[in-house]
């Protein structure tokens, strides 16, 4: 095993991260620019284009797996680089939990909020992050990466079943 990831796979990586974020900017502001021009479609058409935001933060959830695809097989066989890698999942994973408890208070939850966007959108996600933690768990080698992968799978996975309960019971008191 080499002591550190090959540097022309971890700049290919780089360009993979740099790409995606060029390509979702232009494609946020671009459905920025929609809502700015057609306001009144907006209004009008609340629903759909609530669904055109979902599949676009979903279309950008899945271009980010591809450069963690290939940053996950960079690292592989360096264990302080999974290491690392592992801890920013865990990381990752408990932004879940946080979300939840932001969006519950009520301020936050009208919607005006752009913490609460973010939050919402981070809670639509976690299905992507799921996968990638599940995906890059199978992938690790080292115990102590295993560990810490496994950990955010349960924070991710219990954050999505308790969040699932708390929006079925409140569906049953109030219908």
């Amino acid at each position: 095993m080499n002591a550190a990831p090959s540097r022309v796979g971890l700049r290919l990586v780089a360009s993979g991260y740099a790409a995606v974020t060029v390509v979702s900017a232009a494609l946020i502001f671009m459905r920025y620019l929609q809502y700015a021009r057609h306001p009144d479609d907006v209004a009008a058409y609340g629903g759909m284009y609530a669904g055109g935001d979902l599949m676009l933060e979903l279309m950008i959830g899945c271009m980010l797996l591809v450069p963690t695809a290939v940053l996950v097989f960079v690292i592989r066989n360096h264990e302080a680089a999974y290491t690392t890698y592992s801890k920013v999942l865990l990381g990752l994973s408990i932004t879940c939990p946080f979300s939840v408890g932001i969006i519950s208070i009520p301020a936050v939850a009208q919607g005006t909020s752009i913490l609460g966007w973010v939050c919402m959108f981070r809670l639509f996600g976690s299905p992507l992050v799921l996968v990638a933690l599940v995906s890059s768990l199978l992938l690790a080698r080292f115990r102590r990466s295993r560990l810490l992968i496994a950990s955010a799978v349960c924070v991710e996975f219990l954050t999505l079943v308790v969040l699932m309960a708390l929006l079925m019971s409140s569906g049953k008191h109030h219908g």
